[in-house]
C-alpha cells in the first residue's frame, strides 16, 4: 500500500482517495489512467495522470523522454533514481483526492541527485534543471510521495524514531536497510566522495529526517566539501538511517556529498563498517588505485576493452593498474 507523507490531519481524509488509485481502469470521465511506461510498471502504483510534472501530454512522450536516463539507471548510481523519475514522469494519480498529480518529496530528489550528479559532472553534464529539487514539497508542508512511505506486508529491520509526537512514522513503521559489504569492487564502482574514520556521537531524529553527528578521527578521502577533524553532521535526507549507526561506536564511513550545501551525505548505497586499522590501510591503498583510474579515465571511455591509447605512439596497450581496477574478480584484494 502506498502511504503519502501528509500532515496528520490530512491523512484520514486522503485514505479513501489512495485506495482508489489501485482500482481497475476508471470509468469514463475519470482523469487517472493505467501506467504504461515500461520502466515504471514495477513501482507500487498503477495509475497515473497526464500531463505529468514535465508537461508531457501523453505517456508515449514520457517514454521517449525517459530514455535519456537509461544509462544512469544501468549503473545504479542511486537507489532512489527510478522511483524519483517515475514519480515525475508517471506521477501517482489518486481519484477524488486532488486535482493535480502528486509530486515526489524533495528528499527523494536530493538523494537521487546526490548519488547521480557526480556521475553526470564527471562526463561534462549537469543535473537537469527540469528535475530541480528546490521546488518540490517537503513532507511536513504538503502532499508528496517517497519510498519510505511504502507500507509492505513484510517485516523490517528496525523502527524509525522521532522526537516529535506529531510526525508520521512514530508508530510501528519500520525501516529496512540493504546491507552493502566494503569490498574493492564496491568501493571502485560506487565512486564515493568521502571516506572517513569517525566516532558516532549521537543520532538525531527530527520528524522524518535523521542526522548522524560524528567526530572525525581520520580523513581517508575527501572531494569538494571540506571535512574538518571535528564534529560534523552526516545527513540522510530520510527517516531511515541506512546504513545504521550506533552511538559511541567507531566506524569507517564511505558516502557522498551535497556540494551546493557543503554537506556530507549518508544515503542508501553508502557504507558504514566498524573501524579496523587494517581496513583503513587498505582504503588508502585503494586511493592510489583511484588516482590511477582517473589518469586513464578518458582512454577507458574510448575503448570498451580497457585498451589505453598512448599520446605519443598511438599504440594501444593494457596496464596492470587498469586491469586491477577493471577486473576486481581476477585481481581481488579484499578489505
Amino acid at each position: 500500500m502506498v502511504a503519502l507523507l501528509l500532515p496528520p490531519p490530512a491523512l484520514l481524509a486522503a485514505l479513501g482517495g489512495l485506495l482508489a488509485s489501485w482500482a481497475p481502469p476508471p470509468a469514463a470521465g475519470a482523469s487517472c489512467e493505467p501506467v504504461r511506461i515500461p520502466l515504471c510498471k514495477s513501482l507500487p502504483w498503477n495509475m497515473t495522470k497526464m500531463p505529468n510534472h514535465l508537461h508531457h501530454s501523453t505517456q508515449a512522450n514520457a517514454i521517449l523522454a525517459m530514455e535519456q536516463f537509461e544509462g544512469l539507471l544501468g549503473i545504479h548510481c542511486s537507489a532512489d533514481l527510478l522511483f524519483f523519475l517515475c514519480a515525475m514522469y508517471a506521477p501517482i494519480c489518486t481519484i477524488d483526492f486532488q486535482h493535480e498529480p502528486i509530486k515526489p518529496c524533495k528528499s527523494v530528489c536530493e538523494r537521487a541527485r546526490a548519488g547521480c550528479e557526480p556521475v553526470l559532472v564527471k562526463y561534462g553534464h549537469a543535473w537537469p534543471e527540469s528535475l530541480a529539487c528546490e521546488e518540490l514539497p517537503v513532507y511536513d508542508r504538503g502532499v508528496c510521495i517517497s519510498p519510505e512511505a511504502i507500507v509492505t506486508a513484510e517485516g523490517s529491520d528496525f523502527p524509525m524514531e522521532s522526537n516529535n509526537g506529531n510526525c508520521r512514522g512514530t508508530g510501528n513503521e519500520r525501516c529496512k536497510c540493504k546491507p552493502i559489504k566494503a569490498t574493492q569492487k564496491t568501493y571502485l564502482r560506487n565512486n564515493y566522495n568521502y571516506v572517513i574514520r569517525a566516532k558516532v556521537k549521537e543520532v538525531k531524529t527530527k520528524c522524518h529526517d535523521v542526522t548522524a553527528v560524528v567526530e572525525v578521527k581520520e580523513i581517508l578521502k575527501s572531494s569538494l566539501v571540506n571535512i574538518p577533524r571535528d564534529t560534523v553532521n552526516l545527513y540522510t535526507n530520510s527517516g531511515c538511517l541506512c546504513p545504521p549507526l550506533n552511538a559511541n561506536e567507531e566506524y569507517i564511513i564511505m558516502g557522498y556529498e551535497d556540494e551546493e550545501r557543503s554537506r556530507l551525505l549518508l544515503v542508501e548505497g553508502s557504507i558504514a563498517e566498524k573501524w579496523k586499522d587494517r581496513l583503513g590501510k587498505k582504503v588508502k591503498v585503494r586511493q592510489s588505485f583511484m588516482t590511477c583510474l582517473i589518469m586513464f579515465d578518458l582512454s577507458l571511455q574510448r575503448d570498451p576493452a580497457f585498451g589505453i591509447t598512448h599520446q605519443h605512439t598511438g599504440k594501444t596497450s593494457r596496464t596492470n593498474e587498469v586491469l586491477l581496477l577493471s577486473d576486481p574478480k581476477s585481481h581481488t584484494i579484499p578489505f
